[in-house]
């Protein structure tokens, strides 16, 4: 029995120690971003029956002493901080990033993301963030403006990696609608609005209406000028002549005013159809007004993230485009994971593979909100670790202290024999 005493109050040691080294790394990450706190489960090493007839086994049984029988991860959710940076992100739900470090994919839920020198979307360590590339950037022209980018199987992420320079193209106005009452009196009327040229400059179509000489025997006919000019009126690009029948309602009839020139590129002149657009009746005449599409060329503001995790193109033209889209991965067991670090993992045949989530319609989808401006705080108690570490303290000074006594009474025992 005094040999078992040795077995219990060492096995009491190791064990103690464990769960101290434990709680001590909790501790020591008690600050760490992404942090997930794990808890010492400890079981009985053997148990002998003092008394095998006995009802109740629990109470006439003796083990040799404790052992750690896991260290599990704690998955609850800790804290969201506010921040002041885009690329700071939490994920709200369960979900991992995914990062290459090294050549090795890793898992976080650290999202103390920043964009290098070199526009990379990267971790905090220098790895870089894994996802989904928007595949509308060409030599650092954007091709194409995107809401939202599909996210791709695990198999194809790939480093989120952004020019530091971006040009989006100017769109050339195709199109300009034009609104207002011209009135029945002999007065001359102006509508203009501005266009865009394919060298990204804004000009002005100017149209001016004034009463034609000859008039039909019912309605009103207008002569109608329109020419495009620089914005400081010094070049005039284009001038047309048309002429606009209204029936005698008022309502627009026929327009021979189609297209003009825009230092180069078409735009359609587009009048309305009877009471739609440009009208003539015997009302108070209004100011005419108008609308065009076309964007002006734009250069980069920089990139942002949202919270469907979409990275975001800014133009200095107010255009906002999607460039790619941050991966959040899952496990059918967290548990598996094998940490390398204080927040980072590395999936493991306990975990699975890293899986994505999908909708019923079979696309990939995130699983999770991620949220912007934030980050998620370690997750462990501090409060309650001190606690264990008290008692796990206590623990093992009793353990020592019972190795002593066993130790005592052995050398009496040898003593006695002596």
């Amino acid at each position: 029995m005094m040999t078992q005493a040795f077995y219990t109050g060492i096995s009491g040691l190791k064990s103690s120690s464990t769960g101290i080294d434990v709680i001590s790394d909790n501790i020591a990450n008690v600050s760490t971003v992404g942090y997930r706190g794990y808890d010492v489960e400890f079981a009985s090493l053997y148990n002998k029956a003092l008394n095998t007839t006995a009802l109740d086994s629990a109470q006439n049984s003796i083990g040799i002493g404790t052992y750690a029988n896991a260290i599990s991860m704690n998955e609850t959710e800790g804290t969201l901080l506010l921040t002041e940076k885009s690329t700071d992100l939490a994920i709200n739900g369960d979900g991992w990033f995914g990062i290459e470090k090294g050549g090795e994919t890793l898992f976080t839920r650290a999202g103390d993301f920043t964009f290098n020198a070199n526009s990379d979307l990267v971790t905090s360590d220098g790895g870089y963030v894994l996802g989904t590339m928007g595949q509308n950037i060409n030599d650092n022209v954007l091709t194409g403006v995107i809401n939202s980018v599909e996210l791709g199987s695990v198999e194809t992420q790939e480093k989120l990696q952004f020019p530091s320079t971006l040009y989006y193209p100017p769109e050339p106005t195709t199109s300009a609608n034009f609104f207002g009452n011209l009135g029945i009196s002999d007065a001359t009327r102006k509508i203009s609005t501005s266009v865009i040229d394919s060298q990204s400059n804004r000009n002005e179509l100017n149209l001016t209406f004034t009463k034609s000489e000859q008039q039909n025997e019912t309605g009103i006919r207008w002569d109608v000028e329109a020419t495009t000019v620089s914005l400081d009126g010094e070049t005039v690009y284009d001038t047309q002549y048309g002429v606009v029948e209204f029936d005698e309602r008022g309502a627009l009839v026929t327009s021979s005013l189609t297209t003009i020139d825009n230092n180069g590129s078409n735009v359609s002149i587009d009048l309305g159809e009877e009471f739609s657009g440009v009208i003539a009746t015997d009302s108070m005449a209004i100011s005419g007004s108008s609308s065009s599409n076309g964007v002006l060329g734009g250069d980069l503001v920089g990139y942002s993230i949202n919270l469907n995790s979409e990275v975001v193109a800014t133009f200095t033209n107010g255009v906002q485009s999607s460039v790619g889209k941050i991966a959040v991965y899952h496990f059918q067991n967290n548990q598996g994971l094998e940490r390398i670090n204080g927040s980072q993992f590395k999936e493991t045949s306990n975990s699975g593979n890293a899986i994505f989530y999908k909708d019923i319609n079979g696309n990939n989808v995130l699983g999770a909100t991620v949220v912007s401006n934030t980050l998620e705080n370690s997750n462990y108690d501090i409060t309650a670790g001190l606690t264990d570490l008290i008692i796990l303290q206590r623990t093992y000074d009793a353990n020592s202290k019972s190795i002593s006594t066993a130790n005592e009474m052995m050398q009496k025992a040898l003593n006695m024999d002596a």
